[in-house]
């Protein structure tokens, strides 16, 4: 009777914790002691919601993760805006998350940031990657040196679809059920790695639609190069270009002055076409590595970069 008791103690607490089934959903308190007396200033949390998308393009599910800001849920703000971030490999991005790789830390960058009126408040979007079909989806072009990265060459390269997925799948539903800011000013786009590769792909083909890039660790050689040629050849660019890099990317130290290389053509490149130090900044971290750890470190001044104003 005794264990029967205990059983039904924790299924009581566990439907009070999560009424409506959305043990998906992590929430950050935000409130000091004083205001916790308030019940009003209790509901003002940062919340990260969790849901399944499916795609009609690539016909599979992935979830899409998304951060929304302290104030978001404020009666005061039931009619305010916030802009948008889309960023690539979703699982690797919150605290909230477990994952294997590591974590940017997003949110509680974002909520630091915030708080100390260094960025406005922001809605941020982690579109996981589907598993074993991550360097499909990610890459517009074969990458030669797909085996410093330690990832299979893939079937297929489709990141063509990819920014179709994003532009007329993801982006419309985010808008529909999301208070996000519209327009080229209010909307971004980063990665990593080839989460990089496909966020720089993308505000390429659709400068008109995101204002704002976030570049860590991008693998510029794809394509032998065409992704360079990509950024040589574009007619528009958007407003602002974060791109972050280590000296020590991996543990060859030839590639790593191909990656440095590849970087420092990609900066002249974006100069010569009215870039200045107003729109992009580029920031080379010695004794970094291509990992979590780097990109979280570099996170604050790309956001502060992109998003002060």
């Amino acid at each position: 009777m005794a264990q029967f008791a205990i059983a039904i103690c924790i299924i009581l607490f566990l439907i009070s914790r999560f009424p409506d089934g959305q043990e998906a959903r992590g929430e950050t308190s935000v409130s000091s002691p004083a205001q916790a007396e308030s019940e009003k200033e209790r509901t003002v949390v940062a919340t990260l919601e969790i849901a399944p998308f499916t795609s009609k393009i690539f016909h599979n599910t992935r979830m899409l993760r998304v951060w929304l800001p302290p104030s978001y849920s404020s009666a005061d703000n039931v009619q305010r805006s916030y802009p948008v971030l889309y960023l690539q490999d979703g699982q690797n991005l919150f605290d909230e998350v477990a994952n294997h790789a590591g974590k940017w830390h997003v949110n509680t960058t974002v909520d630091q940031l915030v708080a100390s009126s260094q960025i406005p408040p922001m809605i941020v979007v982690g579109i996981d990657y589907p598993g074993q079909e991550r360097s499909s989806e990610y890459l517009p072009y074969p990458d030669p040196h797909h085996k410093q990265h330690d990832v299979p060459v893939p079937r297929q390269f489709r990141g063509k679809d990819y920014a179709t997925f994003l532009l007329t799948e993801v982006m419309p539903f985010i808008g529909s059920k999301y208070r996000v800011a519209r327009g080229t000013a209010n909307t971004g786009i980063g990665g990593a790695s080839y989460g990089a590769v496909i966020s720089l792909y993308t505000a390429l083909q659709y400068p008109s639609v995101f204002g704002q890039v976030l570049l860590q660790s991008p693998v510029l050689g794809v394509g032998d190069g065409q992704l360079l040629k990509d950024a040589e050849n574009a007619t528009q660019l958007p407003q602002k270009m974060y791109l972050g890099m280590g000296t020590q990317e991996t543990k060859d130290p030839e590639y790593n002055a191909q990656l440095m290389a590849s970087a420092e053509e990609l900066q002249a490149i974006l100069r010569r076409k009215g870039l200045g130090a107003d729109r992009l900044k580029v920031v080379v971290e010695q004794g970094a590595g291509h990992n979590e750890g780097a990109w979280s470190r570099r996170l604050p001044q790309a956001l502060i970069f992109l998003y002060a104003r």
